[in-house]
């Protein structure tokens, strides 16, 4: 049996990659938006498969001439014959409204050739002299903009850039790699690359200034790990990249952001082994966006859904996380906003609206010391606010309560 097609990446349309910076930090800024890719570009190799007829008749042939040998003692001398099969063309395609495949024609992948002075590079970059290789890299792609080549000169300018530290002008070097050469054997090593740089000033890798490594780049390098995830949507690395961006977020304690884009991750790479991790910081994300009673309960909804489907569906990364006395503080939490919002209520004279909500919290939360408050309060209300009917039971925060469309 051949073994399984291999789908490679192509480089994006105009629409899907080209946008530049200003594309990416648009996407950054509104990331809250699911994103989707319409259009993603897989290069199928088929294997090589010779005619079966051909092998067939070709056995046929061998067997007839070995026993004739045989029969008449000769010695059949002959130049030995082989049958290539026709190389097969990689099939192209992309993907249409992400609902069938549609055949597009690409040029053929062409080989690396060698050349002297690249050789030379190389072995300067080896070497560790990273500004002569540059130099001579520098002069060399200026020079030879025509040479079948040029992907590989425009691969080591970027590459002596990059030991040298000027990872900004490396990134622009394989972006240029990846927009004019997407047939090239080294296509997917240089987006490799761009993912390690991002990484690096995310890392707290410094920009140069003057020579030494002074300035920051995190907001570039979140912009670099979007530019990776258009050029290469639904690959491994693609899926790096967005579950790198949201790690970054939540490390420096942007949680409405962490959580979009765990959000994101969990919705287009539902079958990762990091989706439990994923859920897990998701649902801390909602809860240290909780700014205390008196402020919108929507975040720590969100993560009381979040931690109680994990609870159901991990049960053993729950338990290593001890996540049920996590889920108890966050019921104690709403015992008190529900205790205090009856108590608004109360003192703004609005009886009846006190007595619907201290009941709920009886129903919903009767274990609760803020439920035994909420008893006290009752007795002391006039009879006329009490024959009201009781409130229709729920299960959360109130009647009502949902979560939000982010965390189903």
């Amino acid at each position: 049996m051949p073994s399984p097609a291999v789908f490679g990446l192509r480089k994006p349309s105009a629409g899907e990659g080209a946008g530049g910076t200003t594309e990416a930090t648009e996407l950054h800024r509104a990331f809250k938006a699911r994103r989707r890719v319409n259009n993603r570009r897989v290069s199928l190799a088929l294997p090589e498969r010779a005619d079966p007829l051909t092998i067939a008749g070709m056995r046929k042939l061998l067997t007839l001439m070995t026993i004739s040998a045989a029969l008449t003692g000769s010695v059949m001398a002959a130049e030995p014959t082989t049958t290539a099969a026709p190389a097969t063309q990689p099939w192209v395609g992309e993907l249409r409204g992400g609902k069938y495949w549609e055949q597009v024609k690409v040029a053929a992948t062409q080989p690396m050739m060698n050349d002297e002075t690249l050789d030379h590079v190389e072995q300067l970059i080896s070497g560790g002299q990273y500004l002569a290789a540059k130099r001579q890299a520098v002069q060399w792609v200026k020079t030879h903009k025509k040479s079948p080549s040029r992907d590989r000169g425009l691969f080591l300018l970027a590459q002596a850039n990059f030991a040298y530290g000027d990872r900004i002008e490396s990134f622009y070097e394989f972006d240029e790699l990846l927009d004019l050469y997407p047939d090239s054997l080294l296509f997917n090593a240089a987006l490799q690359r761009q993912y390690e740089i991002a990484d690096a000033y995310l890392g707290g890798y410094k920009r140069r200034f003057l020579g030494i490594p002074m300035f920051g780049a995190e907001d570039e390098a979140v912009e670099m790990l979007y530019r990776l995830q258009q050029r290469s949507p639904g690959s491994p690395l693609a899926e790096k990249s967005l579950l790198r961006t949201g790690d970054y977020y939540y490390k420096t304690s942007d949680f409405d952001l962490a959580a979009d884009v765990y959000a994101a991750f969990v919705r287009n790479y539902a079958r990762s082994p990091e989706v439990p991790r994923v859920r897990l910081r998701q649902a801390f994300s909602y809860y240290a966006q909780f700014r205390g009673l008196k402020f919108d309960a929507t975040p720590i909804i969100d993560a009381r859904e979040q931690l109680a489907a994990i609870l159901a569906v991990y049960p053993k990364l729950a338990e290593e996380e001890n996540l049920a006395p996590v889920i108890e503080r966050i019921d104690e939490t709403f015992a008190r906003k529900i205790y205090q919002t009856g108590d608004f209520y109360r003192s703004t004279n609005e009886p009846r609206a006190a007595v619907y909500t201290w009941r709920y919290l009886l129903q919903s939360y009767p274990h609760s010391k803020e439920a035994a408050m909420a008893k006290r309060e009752l007795a002391k209300l006039p009879k006329s606010v009490l024959n009201d009917p009781m409130p229709p039971a729920g299960n959360g925060y109130s009647p009502t309560t949902a979560p939000s469309a982010d965390a189903r």
